[in-house]
């Protein structure tokens, strides 16, 4: 992504902030209402979703700004997931049952969650196209 004017990509780099930053707060919200684990299978389900729908939004439809896009992806849910608090919980987890749900609820209900949000993108894009 190349804005013409330094300004714009000033202004690009500012809104990513502000999206990490109520990204990570959202998540850290999160913590305050759920037991760690499931603050973090939450965030990184719901952010994968999300993140689906955003990217083949873009495919389907494009209605969402390009440089929303980057806001959103870049900024909020990068922030909102987190893949290093999920590589910690599983090293921590005691057993071989605990460490296999920690991973599978992740990858697997994450790999759900871009599924549904490209149905939903998909969804919109065919009612779009109804006169």
């Amino acid at each position: 992504m190349s804005d013409a004017h330094p300004l714009a990509r000033l202004e690009t780099i500012a809104l990513v902030a502000i999206g990490g930053f109520a990204g990570s707060n959202l998540r850290f919200f999160a913590l305050g209402h759920l037991t760690e684990v499931q603050a973090v299978l939450v965030a990184n389900v719901l952010g994968s979703l999300l993140l689906g729908f955003i990217v083949y939004e873009a495919q389907y439809t494009g209605i969402v700004d390009p440089t929303a896009g980057v806001v959103l992806t870049t900024g909020f849910l990068s922030s909102l997931t987190t893949y290093s608090t999920f590589a910690v919980q599983t090293a921590l987890a005691t057993g071989l049952l605990g460490t296999g749900a920690i991973v599978a609820a992740n990858y697997g209900l994450g790999f759900a969650g871009v599924l549904v949000g490209r149905g939903l993108a998909r969804r919109i894009g065919r009612q779009g196209d109804r006169p």
